[in-house]
């Protein structure tokens, strides 16, 4: 195949043809994959497809538009900020956007996380925290100490390290467990963020106690567990397993990708158990889904003990770290987040998703209808149909993703009240379909 650069741009039959043959889209097959629809326009909190359709962006785009699509103020931020530079390396070199959320990531993040790391995605930050934590056990005189303790049913990646402290089972990456390193996993956090803890709290310290000689770090995502089941958990676990990793010299990760930047209703997760980690993986939201990029936020103290391993220095630095697009974006989406008063919003969706989604747990077939900050859960007792859940939620104005048996949404937190009232009728409607 020869590329033509004038040629005109393909559209319509011939744009979704070349797609199903040639692209390879994210969980599906390519041989026979699942419908994909066209969209030619973003705007607000809607989608529009090339037939025409509008739909409401239940999804966020996985998770990350929390200010919607083609914001004024984010738009201009790009805009400005490609006039000066698209991208630098970040290797000898440093610039304004990069410095400037650095400062603004420090005075959020919970006490005692002061250096930044920028990366480039979610999985990488994973990556690059499991590195951290290895290396500062090595820099500490612990070498022997190789091994990551994480609890049953969650999710932080599609990344070799990351696929590591995923559920080994029930994930989505059962088939490398072969190939992956051998980490170590505690139950499943009760659900429910009253839940009690004493069983789980004795097992997960009996795993620790026999193993912590091993353990470099213990990495959760914190209350919300994410694409590993949209279990909510008692933001206790986070002290006790604060506690353990203090006991035993174990550094505690928290990955707030999913969670970072109010989704669940604070800042950050760990506000809900007033904990803070001594690493801190970000992503997704931060950039207000304009770009890709990630940042771990990290203990002067881990940095330092980093520092006397035998290199002397973090062995990791990816081509577009800091990139100064993202950095400036995310600079604009955190002072965007600030002065728009995400809690009152976050607050009103929840209230809405409560009651719109709640009369759904009488409904057979439902296992159980759930609801934090901007998220709001429905969990059927037999796998939902993608394909067709899909198409019953666009037909019903709204683009909703399920997966496994779990019908969800994490809207924009601009969402007006009609629009969140929108996602939960076609919600509803997809239950339905599932459930007859």
């Amino acid at each position: 195949m020869t590329w033509t650069p004038a040629a005109p741009a393909l559209s319509g039959i011939a744009l979704s043809d070349f797609d199903r043959r040639h692209l390879w889209h994210p969980y599906t097959s390519m041989t026979t994959p699942l419908p994909t629809r066209t969209v030619v326009d973003a705007s607000g909190v809607r989608l529009r497809f090339d037939d025409g359709t509008e739909v409401v962006d239940a999804m966020s785009s996985w998770w990350s538009a929390v200010h919607g699509y083609r914001h004024p103020v984010l738009d201009s931020a790009v805009r400005a900020q490609v006039d000066a530079m698209a991208h630098v390396m970040f290797g000898g070199l440093t610039h304004s956007p990069a410095v400037e959320l650095a400062r603004r990531l420090i005075a959020l993040s919970p006490a005692g996380l002061e250096r930044v790391f920028f990366a480039d995605s979610g999985s990488v930050s994973v990556e690059v925290a499991i590195k951290m934590a290895l290396q500062a056990q090595r820099g500490a005189g612990r070498p022997e100490r190789t091994r990551l303790l994480t609890v049953r049913g969650g999710y932080h990646g599609d990344t070799f390290g990351a696929m590591s402290v995923c559920d080994p089972v029930g994930g989505m990456h059962a088939m490398f467990v072969q190939t992956l390193p051998k980490q170590l996993f505690a139950p499943r956090p009760p659900a429910g963020l009253d839940a009690d803890i004493a069983a789980w709290t004795e097992a997960v310290t009996a795993l620790v106690e026999q193993h912590a000689d091993e353990i470099a770090a213990i990495i959760v995502e914190p209350v919300l567990q994410g694409a590993g089941g949209m279990h909510i958990y008692p933001p206790a676990c986070l002290r006790a397993l604060r506690q353990l990793a203090d006991e035993h010299s174990v550094l505690l990760i928290l990955d707030e990708i999913a969670t970072g930047f109010g989704r669940t209703g604070v800042m950050f997760a760990a506000e809900h158990a007033h904990v803070a980690p001594d690493i801190m993986c970000l992503g997704k939201a931060l950039t207000g889904g304009y770009l890709s990029l990630a940042a771990v936020v990290v203990s002067a103290g881990v940095a330092a003990t980093i520092s006397g391993s035998e290199s002397g220095v973090l062995m990791h630095g990816p081509t577009f770290m800091a990139n100064p697009l993202a950095c400036a974006v995310a600079c604009a989406s955190i002072d965007l987040l600030l002065d728009g008063g995400w809690p009152s919003k976050v607050e009103a969706i929840n209230d809405q998703l409560r009651s719109g989604l709640g009369s759904l747990r009488q409904h057979s077939g439902v296992a159980d209808v759930r609801t934090l900050g901007a998220v709001g859960v429905v969990q059927l007792e037999r796998v939902v149909d993608v394909g067709r859940a899909s198409a019953a939620a666009v037909r019903n104005g709204v683009w909703l993703r399920p997966f496994r048996d779990l019908i969800y949404t994490m809207p924009p937190y601009v969402c007006t009240d009609a629009e969140v009232a929108a996602i939960c009728a076609a919600m509803a409607a997809v239950v339905d379909g599932e459930c007859g």
